[in-house]
């Protein structure tokens, strides 16, 4: 920029014709005063025709004024650019101003050339040399718009920003937690209940031309799709069966489903590996009353559970009670009379063994028997007698005479 302004300074110079930049005239006249720059404005003093001070712009710094040989004139354009070097407008008596230039080669030659082949070249390296990692691809777009896709090894493109490469990781496996953080997600039941559900979604690419080009946000259509999923899953079942693992499987088998089919549709490039139940539990403003809900159940369950026990208990005797009279049918009908008196003193062992009175009608026996205070008698230990001793009389005191 200062080479442009030495060069607009000596132009307007040059049209002002008369004006010089130390004050004085082009016909040499004196104004008898310095100019503006502290230079001396006249020659000896005097009025016209009058020597004037040197002309720093013209070539050879001529003074003098007039048509005078060696007299001072005017700059004209053909000087302006008589006196501009290679480097800008040339000072008399000093160098040109500041100036950039790119450095010559050793031998005299130009960089222009070189510069022009190396740094395309190093661009083409940085930007057009691909290493995809095996499990990734990459889809290039081609001034914007796809074009083909790299599989693992490497790979050239055209450099940017004729064509942009992006890789992915297509093989390994990513999870999506539903809801994200300790947010609580509330879903209604079939039995019209709400449970508090968080479960997690794993999936991964299958086809990356799909995934880049298909939908806006995949990840996002992703969690969207799983909910819609989850959802519907659940409206089919019970609140006890989304607590139970029988359930659980179940739902997430159907999200499952549910998901791959509807991402298919949408043609997401997207598998759907596997849905987890992570966390299944009442809503938190109603844990207590659900808690109270639970243990009732499980009250009922226990009362039920014991009247199965009984009944199955009371079923088995009387079975096997019913085959024991089975039995001593068969041998009733064989010996009807050995089998009467078997049943007779069978009987009466059964009856007599829980009575405390026994009364034999028989002669010479005694009608009464107390046979439990017998027994309580003859089992009771005999009782101890203890013998006192005699008291022994007092000693008479001996008092001293």
């Amino acid at each position: 920029m200062r080479i442009f302004d030495g060069f607009k300074k000596n132009f307007t110079l040059a049209m002002a014709g008369k004006k010089n930049p130390w004050g004085g005239s082009g016909n040499g006249s004196n104004d008898g005063g310095d100019s503006g720059d502290g230079a001396p404005s006249g020659g000896d003093g005097e009025g016209g025709g009058s020597d004037g001070p040197r002309n720093p712009w013209l070539p050879g710094g001529g003074s003098g004024g007039g048509d005078k040989p060696g007299g001072r004139r005017s700059a004209s354009i053909e000087d302006i650019f008589k006196n501009r070097g290679p480097e800008g407008p040339r000072r008399a008596g000093g160098g040109g101003g500041p100036s950039f230039r790119i450095p010559e080669r050793p031998g005299g030659g130009s960089w222009l050339p070189i510069l022009f082949v190396v740094v395309p070249l190093l661009w083409f390296l940085a930007t057009g040399i691909h290493l995809i990692q095996p499990g990734e691809n990459a889809v290039v777009k081609t001034l914007g718009s796809y074009s083909r896709t790299m599989t693992p090894g490497l790979q050239f493109s055209a450099p940017y920003p004729i064509e942009t490469v992006d890789v992915e990781d297509v093989t390994g496996v990513r999870a999506v937690n539903i809801p994200a953080g300790a947010a609580e997600k509330l879903i209604l039941t079939g039995d019209q209940n709400l449970v508090d559900l968080s479960y997690i979604v794993r999936w991964r690419i299958n086809s990356l031309e799909d995934f880049k080009f298909e939908l806006a946000e995949p990840e996002e259509t992703v969690n969207e799709v799983a909910e819609a999923a989850m959802r519907a899953s659940v409206a089919e079942k019970t609140l006890d069966e989304t607590f139970t693992g029988q359930g659980r499987a179940e739902i997430q088998q159907s999200v499952r489903d549910r998901m791959q089919e509807t991402l298919d549709r949408y043609q997401a490039g997207i598998q759907v590996v596997g849905v987890e139940i992570a966390k299944a539990d009442p809503p938190e403003s109603v844990v207590e009353a659900f808690r109270d809900v639970s243990v009732a159940e499980q009250n009922a369950d226990r009362a039920r559970n014991q009247a199965r026990g009984y009944a199955q208990q009371t079923i088995a005797e009387a079975e096997g009670e019913a085959e024991a009279f089975d039995k001593v049918y068969q041998q009733y009908r064989l010996a009807p009379g050995v089998t009467r008196q078997r049943l007779y003193y069978e009987t009466m062992e059964r009856v007599l063994a829980v009575t405390d009175k026994t009364i034999v009608e028989a002669r010479g026996v005694t009608p009464y028997l107390p046979l439990p205070e017998l027994r309580r008698r003859a089992a009771a230990p005999p009782p101890q007698i203890t013998v006192e001793a005699p008291a022994q009389p007092a000693q008479p005191t001996q008092q001293g005479q």
